[in-house]
């Protein structure tokens, strides 16, 4: 197995504030890493390091078998990089921004470059649009193009879809595994439940430590959460009171539905003993990824405190 990504102890500080904190993670070759975590966490300084944006203040490893310090110039020309921000230029075409974007990279065949890129994202009918006039979708589909023109070895993404409408977000999902297909490692950041579950694995960072790491079910099989659904009138309205009850360490309302989870199976079944009357019917079930990383964000400690 060989690692695209792997480096081990990263610290990055701000001032004061410490936004990276002994992050150690590898990213095995050609694989989707979903990269996760509330606001603030430490995912874009991380992702800054791992392409040689930033240096971090200790720590080691390797992106592409190249030191992420002393080879951090090369590592930035091997890989692509997508902002939260929409970063080109509004008041040029889809296929000028491409040509433009060429061009500064002195990359060669740029036209064929341009033309495959607009053909793989499916771009070739609207290459005379105004970049500014475009959809957030479509916005952010002309950003990928420009991010794998030069045909990267690594894919790191910010927040790509962010704002974008469901349809659209799927649209550049399949985008996606279709480039890791042809061999792209990619690493992508997302707030996204769904997102997550359509990478190959996952990375959980809370204020700048890692939290879990593995597939979406490794991950949720080593949260040792226990998660009951309760259904019926008025069961998503329990929430305040069932918090009060040990052994629940959430209660989180879905629709008109209630998840109840806890790490301590017996107290837990203890507390819902009171509410297993009409018209309250529950349900043991597995947990979601949603229901493991707000257990998960609840044990970490903010670093802004």
């Amino acid at each position: 197995m060989s690692f695209a990504i792997d480096v081990s102890g990263l610290n990055k500080s701000f001032g004061d504030l410490h936004v990276v904190k002994d992050l150690s993670i590898q990213v095995t070759e050609g694989r989707i890493t979903g990269f996760l975590g509330p606001n603030g966490s430490g995912k874009t300084t991380t992702l800054r390091m791992l392409c040689g944006l930033l240096t971090p203040d200790s720590g080691h490893g390797t992106a592409l078998g190249l030191d992420i310090v002393r080879d951090a110039a090369e590592v930035k020309r091997q890989t692509g990089y997508m902002t939260q921000r929409f970063s080109l230029y509004e008041d040029l075409t889809i296929e000028e921004n491409l040509q433009f974007s060429a061009r500064i990279h002195s990359l060669d065949r740029r036209n064929h470059r341009v033309r495959e890129a607009l053909d793989k994202l499916g771009l070739t009918q609207r290459k005379h649009q105004l970049a500014g006039k475009l959809s957030g979708g479509w916005k952010q589909r002309l950003a990928l193009a420009a991010a794998t023109l030069h045909e990267p070895r690594l894919l790191l993404l910010d927040e790509p879809t962010a704002g974008v409408d469901p349809q659209a977000r799927r649209s550049f999902w399949d985008a996606i595994h279709g480039l890791a297909a042809e061999g792209l490692t990619v690493m992508v950041s997302t707030h996204y439940m769904d997102e997550a579950e359509r990478c190959h694995d996952i990375a959980y960072i809370a204020y700048g430590r890692l939290m879990a790491r593995g597939t979406a079910e490794e991950v949720i099989a080593d949260a040792h959460l226990f998660t009951w659904q309760g259904e019926g009138a008025g069961v998503d309205r329990l929430g305040p009171e069932l918090l009060r009850q040990r052994g629940v360490e959430m209660a989180a309302p879905f629709g008109l539905t209630l998840h109840v989870s806890g790490t301590d199976e017996a107290a837990l079944e203890a507390a819902l003993v009171p509410y297993r009357r009409e018209p309250f019917r529950w349900t043991q079930t597995e947990p979601s990824l949603e229901d493991v990383f707000i257990h998960l964000m609840a044990k970490a400690e903010d670093n802004v405190q």
